[in-house]
């Protein structure tokens, strides 16, 4: 792995040093930036995913409900579709992408769109829903073509930004300076309990700029939920645990450690079926699935996949399969730490209360 590494390393000099200079161009303009005088809120991260970017637009979005009408614009990655599309309640993920689906299915009252170029995104949902009165921007950091009112990155506690790499060498989109760019910085996936002493670690460790905020967010597990009416699920999750049932862990994320880490107590055994993120299921994948479930020779067993998975799953094509199997997902949220949860919904309200005097009309 190190002698890979060691062969992969000037790639990773180079695309950085690319990404540099995208980035210098357009901070002395060569390159225009579109800045919208709506309220706009940037969720991205500098590594190529499993920082929790999903939840954190949900929090965001239950954050301003019911005060304030939030819009969700993302790329849409892994859609089947081009240009700009607006969610609608026959909305797939083949459509529109697992996480908007997810975020369409959980918030019907807000607008959920998708467009790669998410200046014409927020043109189109301004002119839709003249109503709205602030837009977030799924995984937008690295889109220097829109410029966010306020811009938040999201770093891993257990891989933080500043111990990565620039692709291929590491997971870095671009070198880590980038997080200059930030106007808060949150470190997600924090053990449950955090100590003050920690804390302290990471930010002198960070080394937030003056304009810079820092803020800890920790995960919290809901229910399991069938995914198919057909499934009866009366018994909350400790039911299955207290009776150290087996279970077969399907996934098609980025990073699966927070989740195995949570399960490895409270189950038997765990069998996991991994595949690469936003990954596109066929019916082999999941007879694969079906047959590590039936080799299991216990009677208390379950499969067990994510929310963002389930979103791909519930495509009509799989219920033949899956329909009469005890598969459920786990819906999971993420809080932040006392007073520091106060601070940051402060920031975040603050910001789209005092920009709502502005008109919704965009300026360059």
């Amino acid at each position: 792995m190190k002698f890979l590494k060691f062969i992969l390393f000037p790639f990773s000099i180079l695309y950085g040093l690319l990404l540099f200079m995208r980035n210098k161009l357009y901070d002395w303009r060569f390159f225009s930036s579109t800045e919208f005088k709506i309220p706009t809120i940037s969720v991205g991260n500098l590594c190529v995913g499993g920082t929790g970017k999903t939840p954190h637009i949900e929090y965001l979005i239950r954050l301003m409900s019911p005060e304030l009408k939030a819009a969700a614009l993302s790329r849409g990655y892994g859609r089947k579709t081009k240009g700009f599309v607006l969610a609608d309640l026959k909305s797939t993920a083949a459509d529109i992408g697992d996480e908007p689906l997810q975020f369409a299915n959980k918030f019907k009252n807000i607008p959920v769109a998708v467009d790669a170029n998410r200046v014409r995104g927020v043109k189109k949902i301004m002119s839709l829903f003249p109503s709205v009165q602030t837009i977030l921007l799924d995984d937008a950091f690295q889109h220097r073509s829109i410029k966010p009112g306020l811009s938040i990155v999201l770093t891993d506690f257990s891989k933080l930004y500043l111990n990565d790499f620039v692709m291929p060498t590491g997971t870095l989109r671009e070198f880590s300076s980038g997080i200059k760019r930030a106007d808060i910085i949150i470190v997600t996936k924090c053990p449950k309990v955090l100590l003050p002493i920690e804390r302290k670690r990471l930010i002198n460790e960070i080394r937030p700029l003056p304009y810079q905020n820092i803020y800890f967010s920790y995960i919290k597990y809901g229910e399991f939920l069938p995914l198919h009416s057909e499934t009866i699920n009366p018994f909350s999750k400790e039911y299955y645990f207290e009776r150290h049932y087996s279970v077969v862990l399907l996934t098609g994320i980025a990073n699966t450690q927070p989740l195995e880490y949570y399960l490895k107590d409270k189950v038997k055994t765990i069998i996991p079926v991994k595949f690469p993120d936003h990954h596109a299921y066929t019916k082999n994948d999941l007879e694969e699935v079906k047959k590590n479930f039936d080799n299991i020779a216990s009677s208390n067993k379950i499969i067990v996949t994510t929310e963002k998975d389930a979103m791909r799953l519930k495509d009509p094509q799989f219920s033949d399969i899956l329909s009469h199997l005890p598969l459920f997902y786990m819906p999971i949220e993420i809080d932040f730490y006392d007073t520091n949860k106060n601070e940051f919904n402060e920031q975040i309200l603050h910001y789209v209360r005092t920009n709502q005097k502005y008109s919704s009309l965009h300026s360059k």
